[in-house]
């Protein structure tokens, strides 16, 4: 689900960045059912804040499913430093597994707005096209997009009810390597559950990809 709000007058952030939104009225007095950080899928041309989240039984996320439209809540922010660099000569290569793509959504946006000349690639991996979130919005930044290429992959195709002609593997070392041979000196993005991003940085290692060019952030409790 995504969930929209009207940007507080002076509010600015970069395109990457999260904020931590506050329930004015939480379901219990637990800090966990109170507060929940985002990163934020608006880019900072637009005129709202918008969030997105696989929806999952937890009281907050009950709650906020459940806020009638016109609500208040506060928020905390922006912080996060998974910001696109400032050298655009140098190709940025974002990877993400499921809703692990929202700051980059925010990126790609606002890189797209901009008509950045820096050379993007998105390395997306969900089960199934039903599971992917934004897939359409991706393929059409393709299309706008020159210097914008979509790497979208499927692992279990055998349980999707929708045509898929691209790729259907996981992300691995040979996937990298050939992107990564592609491309003069890229730095390489990792967003998503801590375990992800340990097993998406071994994956770079294993490409021969250096650590000091891999950003990646962690994210808790999706």
């Amino acid at each position: 689900m995504a969930f929209h709000f009207a940007k507080p007058p002076g509010f600015s952030y970069k395109a990457g960045q999260a904020i931590d939104i506050i329930l004015v009225d939480p379901p219990a007095s637990d800090a966990d059912s109170a507060k929940h950080t985002f990163s934020l899928i608006s880019a900072p041309f637009q005129e709202e804040l918008a969030i997105a989240t696989r929806m999952r039984n937890s009281a907050f996320k009950r709650a906020l499913k459940a806020l009638p439209m016109g609500s208040t809540v506060k928020l905390e922010g922006p912080f996060g430093s998974l910001t696109l660099h400032n050298n655009h000569a140098r190709p940025a290569v974002f990877i993400a597994g499921g809703i692990g793509i929202t700051p980059f959504m925010s990126i790609l946006r606002q890189a797209t707005r901009d008509q950045l000349p820096q050379h993007l690639i998105l390395v997306y991996s969900n089960r199934r096209p039903e599971d992917a979130a934004f897939l359409a919005e991706l393929q059409d930044l393709e299309q706008y997009n020159k210097n914008f290429r979509l790497v979208a992959t499927m692992t279990d195709m055998s349980r999707s009810n929708r045509p898929w002609s691209g790729r259907s593997a996981l992300i691995d070392p040979a996937l990298m390597s050939g992107l990564g041979s592609e491309l003069s000196a890229p730095i390489y993005y990792v967003a998503g559950p801590p375990a992800m991003v340990t097993g998406l940085r071994e994956t770079l290692n294993l490409a021969n990809v250096n650590d000091d060019d891999i950003r990646s952030e962690e994210f808790y409790g999706y």
